[in-house]
């Protein structure tokens, strides 16, 4: 059987204070069922990031992979825009 494809997202690094972890804020546009109107919905992960390298305002995409700890499951798959 094979396996499924992994889901990735790309985002931008809100928080880089833990060891190898980074919080990334993922960001979509979502159509309002009965009004038409678009909505921003906003959703943050924990990504990991092994040689910490990513800093705040990095834009990164993320790749979803085996829980890693309790609150992550995700790691970095490259940066996309360093931050200014």
């Amino acid at each position: 059987m094979a396996r499924g494809l992994k889901r990735t997202f790309e985002g931008v690094v809100v928080s880089d204070k833990m060891d190898k972890t980074i919080v990334v804020m993922v960001e979509r546009l979502e159509k309002h069922p009965r009004v038409g109107k678009y909505i921003r919905r906003r959703v943050k992960f924990m990504a990991h990031d092994e040689q910490n390298e990513c800093k705040i305002g990095d834009r990164v995409q993320i790749i979803e992979s085996r829980p890693l700890s309790r609150h992550k499951r995700w790691r970095v798959l490259k940066i996309v825009e360093k931050a200014k």
